[in-house]
């Protein structure tokens, strides 16, 4: 079976980078599935996680994001030919190779990639919730509701000329109900961690970008309602990007004892060895890779209810705990909750680490074997009908 991934690059640290690159590396090296990552952008550029050598990399060489040095008025007077440079380049490959199937990260391809007429079964994967995705940003989003809904209703049309979309929850299913071509396959783990935590170092962790979206800030707030009452336990934040503003706060609230906040580490594992507690306080995610790291390891995560991921991966009171969305109050009382029950913690902790296996790598992209054999199964019974017809 000839397999096509679409992502812009391979060259940066991210999750999505990740999730194809693994994906892409089971499917060739375990099911001997012929794969081809296509990218726009990659250039000469390494890939940054390891690519299996029976995985092609192919890049068209239309550049359109990268450049951030350009100006405004540069990228806007450059852009339609680069598009449609990008869409000729795109076409012609797809054409040439004629794939069985065709995956799309549902970026500016979605716009023509159901259109060509390569024979190939055209699957999206949309990897971040509906409502932290915006058709168009700030303050034009601001200024223009219509315009919103306008763009909004376009890309709805577009997910319904895939075959299928793939979904990484049932809660991010349950928000497309003018959908009728979901399925849902979550990302799998594919983190060891032996041994697990002992969960008995009064230490919390925190793992993920410096962002908005990640809510360190009010992981922050919340830390300081803890630390009032049990000043001997830490909290230790990993992750890359600007840590100014939430080290500023740090400072005004007198943390500098308790709460530290880390770059990037290759040493995750380890840093989840010496944890007790995980705490998520995302405003919302995907799906939430760290939750299933943080359970692979047996650390009992808190987390925040935050659309989508936490409330199909944590069982609350058995592996994990939930809160309400954005209540800080609550974080910080549940936190402080595992912290005062050692026996339950370990408990939870032992528990996530045999549910949490529901996510593995196998039994997860079987999920997408069965998806990819189900649909070329059913596009030969409908050529076989068209023929007998």
């Amino acid at each position: 079976m000839k397999i096509v991934y679409y992502i812009p690059s391979l060259f940066i640290a991210g999750g999505l980078e990740r999730v194809i690159t693994a994906k892409a590396n089971y499917l060739a090296d375990i099911l001997g599935y012929e794969v081809t990552i296509v990218t726009s952008e990659q250039q000469s550029k390494k890939v940054h996680y390891s690519l299996s050598p029976r995985v092609r990399l192919h890049d068209l060489g239309v550049v359109i994001d990268a450049p951030k040095f350009n100006s405004l008025l540069v990228k806007i007077a450059t852009y339609p030919w680069k598009y449609l440079l990008f869409k000729k380049r795109f076409s012609a490959f797809l054409l040439r190779v004629k794939p069985d199937i065709t995956i799309s990260t549902l970026r500016r391809e979605s716009n023509f990639i159901t259109a060509i007429q390569d024979g190939s079964i055209k699957i999206g994967v949309l990897h971040i919730t509906r409502g932290a995705r915006s058709p168009i940003s700030g303050k034009i989003r601001r200024f223009s509701k219509r315009v919103n809904l306008f763009l909004e209703r376009r890309f709805t049309e577009k997910l319904n000329r895939f075959s299928r979309i793939v979904l990484l929850t049932r809660e991010e299913q349950e928000m497309w109900p003018e959908l009728c071509n979901t399925v849902v396959i979550p990302n799998f783990q594919e983190m060891v961690c032996d041994p697990p935590a002992r969960v008995e170092n009064k230490k919390a962790i925190a793992v993920g970008r410096y962002v908005h979206q990640k809510g360190f800030d009010l992981l922050v707030e919340a830390w300081d309602m803890v630390v009032r009452k049990h000043p001997d336990w830490s909290l230790y934040i990993y992750g890359e990007g600007d840590r100014a503003g939430i080290e500023q706060r740090i400072r005004e609230l007198g943390l500098g004892n308790s709460l530290f906040t880390k770059g990037k580490t290759h040493a995750i594992i380890e840093k989840y060895q010496e944890s007790s507690i995980f705490v998520l306080s995302s405003r919302y995610e995907g799906f939430g890779m760290v939750l299933t790291e943080a359970m692979t390891c047996g650390v009992p995560p808190v987390s925040f209810a935050c659309p989508t991921g936490p409330r199909d991966i944590i069982t609350e009171g058995v592996d994990g705990l939930l809160v309400e969305n954005g209540n800080i109050e609550m974080l910080a009382d549940k936190i402080s909750y595992l912290i005062e029950n050692e026996e339950l913690r370990k408990q939870m902790g032992e528990n996530a680490r045999v549910n949490v296996r529901r996510f593995s790598k196998e039994a997860i992209m079987l999920k997408w074997e069965d998806l990819f054999t189900s649909l070329v199964e059913n596009e030969k019974m409908t050529l076989i009908k068209n023929v007998e017809a």
